[in-house]
C-alpha cells in the first residue's frame, strides 16, 4: 500500500490508520532497503507542502520537517544558522542534498547524521503531530540511541523548532572523514560562541557527533567557557577530560582512541574558528 497525503491531517490519519512507514526524501530509505521488497504501507509526504519550509513564527525559528538542506543552504538565516548550513553541504552530493530533509535526517537517527550537532547547539525542539494532537520534545531528549527516537507509531514530526535566543552567535561545523566528500563522519562537531559588550563568552554551545550513539553536547566545557576571553587561544581551555560523555568505537573508519583525539583537536579549532 502506498499513500500519498496532500495536509498534516492526512498523513497523521494515514500513518494512524495503517501504520507502516513514512517516506520524506528517500535518501536514508531506499538504500536501507538493499534488495529487500516493502511490504508495510509506505505513507509519502512529498505533496505535503506545509511540512516544507522556514519561517519565523513567535520567538522560534520554525524548519519544516521536509524542507530539504538545499533549502536550509539557501535560507537566509541569522550568524547563530551557520554550523547548520556548513552541515547541510556535507550531507551527500548536491542531489542528495536536493532530495534530503531535515526531519529524515532526525527520524533516521544515525549517530553520524551531519544534521544533529548543529541543531542540538541551537537548542532545537522537534514537533511531533499524532490523533492525540501535538506535543514538542527537545531534540536531546529525542533520539535515544542508534537508530532508535522517541517518535511514536502513530507520529509524524513535523517541524524543527529554534528559539531565537542565541541569533547574533558564531557557530561553526567541522566534520572529519576518509576523504574530503561523500564521506561518512570519523568525527563531527558543532560550535557556537556569543560575545557580551567586554568581548568575553556570554554562552557557548559544543555538540559532538559519530563519537556516540547519539550525538553529545559538553556541559562541563560549556560552563569552563563562560566568561572567557572571546579571542584566539580560547580552543586551549579544551581538555581531556570535557569529553566524558562521548562513547567511541572502533570500526572500520577508525579506533575509539583516534575517534576522541580528533574530537579534541576538532573542538578546539571550531571554538578558534567562532572567535576569529
Amino acid at each position: 500500500m502506498f499513500l500519498r497525503p496532500e495536509t498534516i491531517d492526512e498523513a497523521v490519519q494515514a500513518i494512524a490508520a495503517h501504520g507502516g512507514q513514512i517516506l520524506a526524501g528517500g535518501t536514508d530509505f531506499f538504500p536501507q532497503l538493499g534488495e529487500a521488497v516493502v511490504k508495510a504501507p509506505v505513507v509519502d509526504l512529498s505533496r505535503v507542502a506545509e511540512l516544507r519550509g522556514i519561517a519565523e513564527i513567535g520567538g522560534s525559528w520554525r524548519i519544516g520537517a521536509r524542507t530539504t538542506w538545499t533549502d536550509v543552504i539557501r535560507a537566509k538565516l541569522p550568524p547563530c544558522f551557520d554550523a547548520l548550513k556548513l552541515a547541510a553541504r556535507e550531507v551527500g552530493a548536491v542531489q542528495v542534498q536536493n532530495a534530503g530533509t531535515v526531519g529524515g535526517n532526525l527520524c533516521n537517527a544515525s549517530p553520524a547524521a551531519d544534521g544533529v550537532p548543529p541543531l542540538l547547539i541551537l537548542d532545537a525542539e522537534v514537533e511531533l503531530a499524532s490523533p492525540a494532537g501535538r506535543r514538542r520534545l527537545k531534540l536531546d531528549r529525542f533520539i535515544t540511541g542508534n537508530r532508535r527516537t522517541r517518535r511514536a507509531s502513530d507520529e509524524v514530526l513535523t517541524a524543527v523548532l529554534v528559539p531565537r535566543r542565541h541569533e547574533g552567535a558564531a557557530s561553526t561545523f567541522l566534520k572529519l572523514g576518509a576523504r574530503r566528500y561523500l564521506v561518512i563522519s570519523i568525527a563531527m562537531v558543532a560550535a557556537l560562541i556569543e560575545r557580551d559588550e567586554a568581548g568575553r563568552v556570554a554562552a557557548a554551545r559544543v555538540a559532538v557527533g559519530a563519537c556516540s550513539p547519539v550525538a553529545q553536547p559538553l556541559p562541563d566545557l560549556e560552563a569552563d567557557l563562560l566568561g572567557a576571553p572571546a579571542a584566539p587561544g580560547i580552543g586551549q581551555k579544551v581538555r581531556p577530560e570535557h569529553f566524558g560523555p562521548l562513547s567511541p568505537i572502533a570500526d572500520v573508519r577508525a579506533t575509539a582512541e583516534y575517534r576522541r583525539d580528533a574530537a579534541l583537536i576538532l573542538v578546539r579549532r571550531a571554538l578558534e574558528a567562532c572567535v576569529a
